[in-house]
């Protein structure tokens, strides 16, 4: 699903665990050399911030955390760089925000078709209910230690 919200291009796209992150390894490359990254791990209210990490680095991290973030979600995972910003959701939607109509053309020529509305998913679990994942932390940690990620100063769960 595309949209314009002031000036900002907006794509969501929605398909199957595995294929969400596949999809975040590839349109990753379509990013800057250079990204900031965000790694929120929603279970345990856990955060890891990066400035200019390197793609080469951060695709590889992406690779490593497929089956995890796949089989457990709860993450969510933001990519930013000077003009976009891709970002893998908890539930495992990806969204693109971008100050050009560049993605759309990118999505098209790697088959993804628009709709007017998403398909309705068969079950959304809430956050809330998600129970912590030591295999999961465990691969988050490995993965911000590998890219140099800071731990952001702890938030309050709700």
């Amino acid at each position: 699903m595309a949209s314009t919200d002031r000036g900002v291009y907006v794509a969501r796209i929605g398909t199957t665990a595995e294929r969400a992150l596949d999809l975040m390894q590839v349109l990753a490359g379509y990013l800057d050399p250079v990204v900031d990254v965000v790694i929120d791990d929603v279970r345990s209210a856990t955060e890891w911030l990066g400035l200019d990490v390197p793609l080469p680095d951060l695709r590889d991290a992406l690779g490593r955390l497929r089956f995890p973030v796949a089989t457990y979600g709860g993450v969510e995972l933001t990519l930013v760089g000077p003009d976009d910003q891709l970002s893998l959701t908890p539930e495992l939607l990806i969204v693109i925000y971008s100050r050009s109509d560049r993605w759309y053309f990118l999505l098209d020529g790697l088959g993804l078709c628009e709709r007017t509305a998403p398909p309705a998913p068969t079950w959304v679990s809430s956050r809330s209910s998600l129970q912590p994942s030591p295999e999961l932390a465990a691969a988050l940690t490995a993965a911000a230690s590998r890219l140099g990620l800071r731990a952001a100063t702890p938030r309050r769960t709700q």
